[in-house]
This record gives structure tokens, sequence and C-alpha cells, in this order.
């Protein structure tokens, strides 16, 4: 009997050795797929920047021997501070880029202080997140049909308010200010900084804290301010470094909105690189080296501005000053962006209107006629961009959640053994990711340019799978940083519990973590979707003028006279981002009606 029972007990033994040691040898293929994600991901990007760089660093130089330039010089720099208007150009950049980013960021905290803990709050992401699908140079196109002499505010004051019988003579879009610039910024930012703000809230226990700061006598604002924004800031440092590089290097709003003489120095470059005679090159290059120097220098003025304020808010609280101006500041934000949500929506409406208006004239609130027949006279034009568009969309969103999930996969599943060896490629790479948000802190022409050189000499420009990878290097940042959060403050328990069960790492990863994160999964990709609809300059240098899409297009005819035609382009541009957005928000809720746990 003794004997039975020692070999039953032996061949337990076996088993259950044979059963850890598959669950083991299955940890470790899991392990070892994944373990280069960081690394390929980190390579697709820093590999093309790098070159992009180079490529225009050296014309910079003078060096270019395709075109015949083989020795450095610093001709193309005498050539670009010579030019007419340079110096308001780059002043124009300073001001606009700084501006806009200033105020983008005290309206966005102002209206998180606000509304942080009101009944307001819970829906306050909703009523901003389909803000971040309009793409840029829609919005622009929008925003100038409301504020032109002849737009849609000057035609609701007139002629009861103002008098006017014709169009004011002033000037509004192309201001020389910039202003027209920085307003649209503003509908574009605020809402992407407030939605940063809220996610960092999540990471922090705010309630408790604000409950200590009132009960010294600090108000609701003054206790977010002072108590509060230190712990947020240090979160959303980085996606308001991108703000500020965006806003000083951005193209297509510029093109749009800005003054033509002299533009942005962003614009400046541009047109200098597509100018036919390639002598041009030369100081092009040198003003996008300078232009990246630019965003450098402003990035390290804010980081000493950063020092500035939190001195004076450290002062402010060991003073103990207690004070109602917080409360009112931060209604007044909460005002202002309130307008400028509704101006986005108005310019939007402006749009749809203007789409399938016969006619509108001056100065009518809204179209004496309608018709669908711009819609009809477009659509041969119409249907091969949206085709190209989309697919270049879709493609360069899957490739990018497939790396990103990749990444924090990897991330998560080596997080409790920490003593990985430090040569590891996959401890490397999770420390090294920040590194992808490099795309978003340097400006596009400062390398797309190179970019381009590169892929001619590949013989690559103008191909679709180039356009996909030029997207990917913007795509791929913010879906990580849409996604990384949910995806890290998953709870390990419901991973423990099912591989306990017996399941695989792969069966956890399908049948319980990716049903439970569906939903910011779908809304990180609809992001992504959005940004590669609205990319203009990595779309037109890296498909070197021949790959057409919604965005290249409705630019290009922003110059154009008939409202009509643009605004069928832009409208359209602008309808499939927030139809992703829109189907991301309710297919959790569909799939899930009957789940209570996991609807949203």
């Amino acid at each position: 009997m003794g004997q039975a029972h020692d070999a039953l007990s032996s061949r337990l033994g076996d088993r259950l050795d044979e059963d850890s040691s598959d669950g083991l040898s299955d940890r470790f293929r899991a392990a070892s797929l994944l373990r280069w994600a960081p690394a390929i991901t980190l390579a697709a990007f820093l590999l093309p920047i790098a070159a992009g760089l180079a490529g225009t660093l050296l014309p910079a130089m003078g060096w270019l021997p395709a075109l015949g330039a083989n020795s450095f010089s610093l001709a193309a720099w005498h050539t670009l501070f010579q030019a007419p208007g340079f110096v308001s150009a780059w002043q124009l950049t300073l001001f606009t880029g700084l501006l806009s980013t200033l105020l983008s960021l005290l309206l966005a905290l102002g209206v998180v202080a606000f509304l942080h803990q009101r009944p307001a709050a819970r829906r306050l992401g909703e009523w901003m997140a389909p803000m971040l699908a309009m793409p840029h140079s829609a919005l622009a196109i929008g925003f100038a049909f409301l504020i032109l002499p002849s737009g849609w505010l000057s035609r609701a004051v007139s002629p009861t308010l103002t008098g006017w019988e014709l169009p004011p003579d002033v000037s509004t879009v192309g201001h020389p200010s910039g202003w027209p610039l920085v307003a649209a910024l503003l509908l574009k930012e605020v809402p992407y900084l407030v939605l940063m703000t809220l996610g960092a809230l999540n990471q922090i226990n705010a309630a408790a804290q604000l409950a200590v700061a009132r009960s010294l006598g600090y108000g609701p604002a003054q206790a977010w301010f002072l108590v509060v924004l230190p712990q947020v800031y240090r979160q959303i440092r980085l996606p308001v470094c991108a703000v500020l590089a965006f806003s000083l290097s951005v193209v297509d709003v510029a093109l749009i909105l800005g003054p033509s003489n002299p533009p942005t120095l962003a614009v400046l470059a541009v047109r200098w690189f597509a100018d036919p005679d390639t002598r041009w090159v030369f100081p092009a290059a040198a003003a996008a080296t300078l232009l990246m120097l630019t965003v450098l220098g402003s990035l390290l003025l804010w980081r000493g501005l950063e020092v500035l304020a939190r001195q004076w808010l450290l002062h402010r609280t060991r003073q103990g000053v207690r004070s109602a101006r917080s409360a009112v500041a931060a209604g007044l934000a909460t005002a202002l962006a309130a307008a400028l949500l509704g101006a986005a929506a108005t310019s939007m409406l402006a749009l749809a209107l203007w789409s399938v208006a016969l006619q509108w004239r001056w100065p009518a609130f809204l179209p004496s006629a309608w018709t669908w027949d711009n819609w009809w006279r477009q659509a041969s034009s119409l249907v091969p961009p949206t085709v190209t568009t989309l697919a270049l969309a879709a493609v360069s969103t899957l490739l990018a959640l497939v790396l990103v999930l990749a990444c924090l996969e990897n991330e998560v599943r080596r997080r409790p053994s920490g003593r990985a060896a430090s040569g590891d490629p996959g401890i490397a790479g999770r420390r090294a990711l920040w590194l992808l948000y490099v795309p978003l802190l340097l400006p596009q022409v400062a390398f797309l340019f190179g970019l381009q050189v590169l892929l001619v000499r590949v013989g690559a420009d103008g191909n679709f799978w180039a356009v996909v990878w030029a997207h990917l290097m913007f795509v791929l940042p913010y879906l990580f940083l849409s996604l990384a959060d949910p995806w890290r403050a998953f709870d390990p328990r419901y991973t423990r519990t099912a591989l306990s069960l017996g399941a695989s790492h792969w069966r956890v990863f399908w049948r319980v973590k990716l049903p439970i994160l569906l939903r910011p999964v779908l809304l990180s990709s609809a992001v992504a979707f959005a940004v590669s609809v609205g990319l203009y300059l990595p779309t037109l240098f890296a498909g070197a003028g021949r790959i057409a899409t919604l965005t290249t297009e409705a630019v290009t005819l922003s110059s154009g006279a008939d409202r009509r035609v643009i605004a069928t382009w832009a409208i359209l541009q602008a309808a499939f981002p927030l139809l992703v957005y829109a189907l991301a928000a309710a297919l959790p809720r569909w799939l899930y009606r009957h789940r209570q746990g996991l609807a949203p």
C-alpha cells in the first residue's frame, strides 16, 4: 500500500513539474516574442528621423552632392538672413507659437480647476474629445468661413446691428499680427490639454488633498492650483511641450489663416523647398534648421518659465494668501473655453451649410437656395483622394496599434522581474520609449525634407508605403500617449486569476485583457486615425506630390474663391474622423450591453 502511494505521489509530482515547465516555457515564448518590440518600434522611428535630420542639416551647411554642392559653406544662411521679411517671419513664428501655447495651457488648467468635482466634470471629456477628431486644416477652413469679412459672424449682426450693406473692408484671415492663427490653434489645443489633464488627475488622489486644502480656508479653485496642479503638471509636461513644438512649426493652419507676406518661418521653408529653382533648397534647409533651433530654444525658455511659476506658487503658498481671484480667473477661463468650443462647432456647421448652398448672398444669415449638386459635381474628384486617405489612415493606425500593444504588453509582463540584466533589449527598450515622442518635439519640416531625399535615393518617393511610414512616425506617439495610462492601470489580478486557471498568456490577452480595455483601445485608435487623416506635410514630402489625400487637396483649394467647393472637401475630410470616433465610442456600449461589468 505504501509503495502504491509513493508511486502515485511520484506520478503526480512529475505531472505538476511538467505543467509548471509548460507554463514557464509558455511564458518564456510569449516574452521572447515581445522583448524586441520596443527596439523594433524605436528603430522604425529613429532611423528615418536621424536620416531626415542629416538630409536637412547638410544642405543647410552647403553640402548636397546631388545638386552639385560638394563643399561646406554658410552661403545658405547668408541668403536666409538677407531674405525679405525674414525677421518678421521669425518674430511671427515666436509670437504665435508661444502665445497660443501659453493661452491654451492657462485655459485648459482653468477649465479643469473650475469644473473639477462638479457634476459637469463627468461629461467634460465627452464634450472635448470630438474636437480631437477634427483635422486642423478642416477646422481652420471652417473658422475662416466664420471670421471672414463676409463670414457668418458678420452676417449674424448685419445689417441690423452694424448697418453694413456690404462686407466691411477689414483684414481678418491673413492678418499681419497672426491672431487668426492663434485663435485656430486654441480651438484644437485647449481640448487636447484638457483631456491630458483629466487623464493625469486619475493618477493622483486629488479629492483627499483638496479636502485638506479646503479645511485650511482655501477656495476650490485656489486649492486646486496650489495642491493639485504641481502634481498634475509633471505628468502633462510632455503634451505641453508637444503643443509648443507644433504651434511653432505648423504649416497647414498657417497656410489657411496666417499672413502670407511674410508668412511664418515653417511656411517660408516649405515654399522654398517647393520652388522650381533648386538653388532655394539650401536656404530652405537653413530655415528648417533655424526653426528646429527655435523650437529647442523655446522649450528651454518654457522650462525656465516653469521654474519661475513654481517659485511664485511656492511663495504664495508659504505666505498663506487666500484670494477669490483664482475662482474668478478659473470661471473666466471656462467661459472662454466654452466660447472656443462653440466656435469650433459653429465652424463645422458653416462648412456643412456652404457645402449644400446654391445661393448665399450677403448679408443673408442662411442660404437662399439649397442643392446637392456641389457634391455630385465633385464626386469624381473626391473618390480617389478619399480612398487613399482612408487606406493610409487604416493601415498606419493598424500598424501603430500592433506596435503599441506589443510594447505595452512587454512592459507589463516584464514589470515584476526587475532583476533582468541591464543589457536586456526589453529593459533597454522600455526605458527608451520616451524617444517615441521625438517626432512631436521636432518641427516636421526639419527632418521630412531629409527623409524625402533618402526616399528619392532608394527610389521609394511617391510610394504608398513610404507615406504610411511617414504617417506612422506621428500616429504611433499619439496612440501610445492615449493608451499607455489605461493599459498600465489594468488590474493584474485579472491576469493572475486567468493564468491560475490554466490559460496561456496569449489567451489571457485576447479573452480577458483586450475585452476589458476595448474602449480605451478603440478611442486611442480613433485619435490615431484622425491624426493620420489630418497629416499634411508628411503626405506632401513622402508622397512627392503624387499621393493626393483629402487634407492635401483641401489645403490647396483653401486659397481658391469658390467656398462651396472648399467646404465640400473640408467637411468630408472632417466627417471620417468624427464617424470613426463615434463608432469607437458606441461599439463597446453595443457589444457589452448585456454585460454590466464591461459596459462603459
